[in-house]
C-alpha cells in the first residue's frame, strides 16, 4: 500500500468512527424527543354531550329519550363514560286499540378505546362496550269492551306495572372536531338483555334506554359534546 493510499484509509476509518456515534446519538434524540412530545397526563380532561338522535326520535315518533353523556379521557387513548337518559313513550296501537305509556331514567357505564395510530389526533375512530340499566314503571289501558253475550262492559288495562331490564352494548363510533372544544360524533350500538321483568301483562311495547322490544338489537347515538 503505497503512503498516500495509507493516508487516505486512516482518514476515511477515522470520519466512520466519529459518524456512526454521531448518528446514533442523533437518532436517540430524535427518539427522546418524539416520546417527550407523545407524553400526556393519566387524566386529560373530559367531555360533556347530549345525544341529538333521542330527542329528534322523540319529536318525530311516540318513543324516545332525552339523554347526556360524561366521558373522560385517559391517555388520549381510554375513555370511560356514563350515559344518563330519561326515556319516554306514549304510543296508541291502531289495530288493537291499546294505549301504552312509561316515562323513567336509565343508565350507562362502560368505557371506550380510541383506535386511531395517532391517538392525538382531533377525529377519533373508536370502539367500547356499556352495561345499562333501567327501572320503570308503564300503564296501558284499552276501550272498554262489550261483553256479545251477557251485555256489561269489561275493562282491561293496569296502571304502574313494575319492569325493570339490565343489558349490555356493544358500541363502534366517531368522534370529530367541529370548532375550538365543540366535537360531533356517531355511534352504533348492539345490544344484547341479559335480565329482565315485564311484569304479568306480557312484553314491554318500549324499554327506557333501550328501545323498542321485538323490532331489532341495533340502536346509534349523535352526540353533540364539549371538551373541557
Amino acid at each position: 500500500m503505497t503512503p498516500r493510499a495509507a493516508i487516505f484509509a486512516f482518514i476515511s476509518s477515522l470520519a466512520i468512527s466519529l459518524a456512526v456515534p454521531t448518528t446514533a446519538d442523533a437518532q436517540l434524540k430524535k427518539l427522546l424527543h418524539m416520546e417527550e412530545n407523545d407524553s400526556v397526563p393519566l387524566f386529560n380532561g373530559f367531555a360533556v354531550g347530549v345525544d341529538l338522535a333521542g330527542l329528534v326520535q322523540y319529536a318525530v315518533s311516540d318513543y324516545g329519550q332525552a339523554e347526556a353523556s360524561l366521558r373522560l379521557n385517559l391517555l388520549d387513548r381510554y375513555f370511560p363514560v356514563v350515559e344518563l337518559g330519561m326515556g319516554m313513550a306514549s304510543h296508541d296501537d291502531v289495530v288493537t286499540e291499546i294505549k301504552y305509556e312509561t316515562k323513567a331514567p336509565y343508565v350507562r357505564i362502560g368505557a371506550d378505546y380510541n383506535l386511531m395510530r395517532d391517538k392525538h389526533d382531533d377525529y377519533r375512530i373508536y370502539g367500547g362496550a356499556r352495561y345499562a340499566f333501567t327501572s320503570y314503571k308503564l300503564d296501558f289501558s284499552h276501550p272498554d269492551i262489550i261483553d256479545p253475550v251477557w251485555g256489561g262492559k269489561a275493562h282491561y288495562g293496569a296502571d304502574d306495572v313494575s319492569c325493570y331490564c339490565h343489558w349490555l352494548e356493544v358500541a363502534a363510533g366517531v368522534d370529530a372536531k367541529v370548532w375550538g372544544p365543540i366535537h360531533l360524533g356517531w355511534s352504533v350500538r348492539y345490544r344484547r338483555r341479559i335480565a329482565h321483568d315485564s311484569g304479568d301483562y306480557g312484553k314491554s311495547w318500549y324499554v327506557p334506554g333501550f328501545g323498542k322490544t321485538g323490532t331489532t338489537r341495533m340502536g346509534y347515538t349523535f352526540v353533540l359534546s364539549l371538551d373541557i
